[in-house]
């Protein structure tokens, strides 16, 4: 995602100043800066193209400098000239360059990786966590492209170079999903602590609503790194959508889709979010329900809203609740025979003779 700029040649500038004591809100306000995709000019401010997406952004940093202390002021400022203009796009290129080509380092080993045959004894394994790895690189990829303001050409290679790794994960995939699934006892799983890996996006923001709604309304999730932090993790913790999680990516499923087959989840309207949910978090085109972009746009947008993990997590299921109310009121205003959510006749899915989309 682009930021809309509001006029190409004014640029927000952020100055700060924190007392040396506060060490770590420094760093803190450093690491928010490199989320924006800021860089900073002539080491005396921060700079971003002007937005409206990008004052906010700043206001709000700038509060937090302020209410601990330091002093701050967020100012819009124009180039003088097209030669200073260009420098300054040029600092950007150059800091979304470095991270791309860091990026294009890692996806030529991943796509070599998935070039090899693997055993039939260790092909399991080695697929979920080059499944993993290939997500994990892919989510970094696309954190990186939504600061590049200025299109940077190193960008091209890393998106080609994802394309042809996905590629050849699926035509390297055999394992097909069990049609005979265990069904798991919901009531084991009320009362539970679920933890997922930091920053959710669409898969752990649908299967923590997923959760609460089908199997513990109660629910309460927490968020980890078990490969780096197990030590600190709850023991009693139920880990998703993390590596090597029992309710993560199995076959050809995301989390979501694990989700609903391990617990029975039958429910028209969760498997139609389901649909959703997979075509966005595999980067496929499997079911093309028309309301998928509509989804994917609105889980950037509150990526880009809250920062706060908690905050964003509890968004996320608003947002997919709302989503399934409303499929459930076209059901409930349809007639009887259709108030099943039937995938021919129901509103948001696709059907021989036309779509229909859920109501705006």
């Amino acid at each position: 995602m682009t930021i809309s700029v509001t006029d190409e040649g004014e640029w927000l500038l952020l100055m700060y100043v924190l007392p040396a004591k506060h060490a770590h809100a420094r760093v803190q306000a450093w690491r928010r800066l490199q989320r924006l995709g800021a860089v900073a000019l002539k080491n005396s401010a921060y700079v971003l193209p002007c937005s409206a997406e990008a004052r906010e952004d700043f206001e709000w940093i700038k509060n937090d400098i302020v209410g601990i202390g330091g002093q701050a002021m967020v100012l819009t400022a124009r180039a003088p000239e097209a030669a200073t203009r260009d420098e300054i796009v040029a600092t950007f290129r150059s800091a979304r360059a470095e991270a791309f080509d860091a990026l294009a380092g890692e996806a030529s080993k991943l796509l070599e990786r998935s070039s090899r045959p693997s055993t039939s004894r260790t092909k399991g394994s080695s697929q979920r966590e080059l499944k993993q790895a290939i997500r994990r690189l892919r989510e970094r990829f696309e954190d990186v492209a939504r600061v590049d303001f200025f299109t940077t050409p190193g960008r091209d290679r890393v998106a080609e170079l994802l394309a042809r790794i996905e590629q050849n994960t699926r035509k390297g995939t055999t394992m097909k999903a069990s049609t005979r699934v265990t069904t798991i006892n919901r009531a084991d799983y009320r009362g539970k602590t679920w933890l997922t890996r930091p920053r959710p996006g669409v898969d752990r923001m649908s299967s923590a609503w997923l959760i609460r709604r089908f199997i513990d309304a109660d629910a309460k999730f927490i968020f980890g790194d078990p490969s780096k932090t197990r030590d600190a993790i709850p023991r009693e913790a139920i880990l998703f959508d993390t590596f090597e999680a029992e309710f993560g990516h199995h076959a050809s499923h995301c989390t979501f889709e694990t989700l609903c087959a391990r617990f029975g989840i039958v429910d028209e309207g969760a498997q139609w979010i389901g649909r959703i949910v997979h075509d966005l978090d595999l980067k496929e085109d499997t079911y093309h329900e028309p309301e998928a972009a509509t989804v994917g746009r609105l889980v950037d947008g509150l990526r880009q809203m809250y920062h706060d993990d908690q905050a964003l997590l509890s968004q996320g299921i608003a947002t997919f609740e709302a989503l399934y109310q409303s499929i459930a009121a076209d059901a409930r205003a349809s007639s009887p025979s259709a108030r099943t959510l039937n995938t021919k006749s129901r509103p948001g899915t696709r059907s021989r003779k036309g779509r229909r989309s859920i109501k705006s």
